[in-house]
């Protein structure tokens, strides 16, 4: 059975800075009509970036909805034309003043697939290089250097709460992991 939704029409609700909101009018599989919320949004990187003695670099900002701070990946949405490794290496300089001479992909990830169009991709850079912070204006954040496994026990005990951060830390462990099982053998 094909589950495709088909659109048959669509009315923006909404326009801001980072994302716009259309409610749409679709028919079901079975021919039923519903409606949906979409939040499209441009999409964004982040990235998980270890230096040579294994510390990862991680910021820890306010977010306004929790009405808390939260330890994350440095990240950032896409800028119009701008290529995701190129953001999550800009975002790595630009909020923790590391320099990567380039990422590679993780995952992208799907946050919220039910409502929202947003994919994040998620990278890692080895051996990043200390460089300049040049944070945007408005934006407030502590850079926080942690040796890699502390940060991943973290994950593990649910004292980091933002998924692209469990997601690109998991990942990165895995994928480290992997490494080290091939050179040993």
């Amino acid at each position: 059975m094909d589950k495709t939704e088909k659109t048959l029409s669509a009315e923006q609700i909404f326009t801001g800075k980072v994302f716009r909101v259309t409610h749409e009018r679709v028919r079901l599989a079975d021919g039923r009509i519903t409606r949906r919320e979409v939040v499209w949004h441009g999409g964004g990187a982040c990235i998980a970036a270890l230096d040579a003695e294994r510390n990862i670099y991680l910021v820890r900002q306010y977010r306004y909805p929790f009405k808390k701070e939260i330890l994350e990946l440095p990240a950032g949405k896409l800028e119009p034309g701008e290529s995701p490794e190129a953001c999550a290496v800009r975002e790595l300089r630009e909020e923790t003043g590391m320099l990567a001479q380039r990422a590679e992909l993780l995952s992208d990830s799907y946050a919220t697939p039910a409502y929202c169009s947003e994919v994040l991709h998620i990278y890692y850079a080895l051996d990043v290089q200390k460089g300049e912070q040049a944070l945007d204006p408005g934006e407030y954040l502590d850079v926080v250097v942690l040796p890699f496994a502390q940060a991943y026990e973290m994950v593990l005990s649910g004292k980091i709460h933002d998924a692209k951060t469990q997601i690109g830390i998991l990942k990165l462990n895995a994928l480290l992991a992997e490494k080290e099982n091939s050179c040993g053998k």
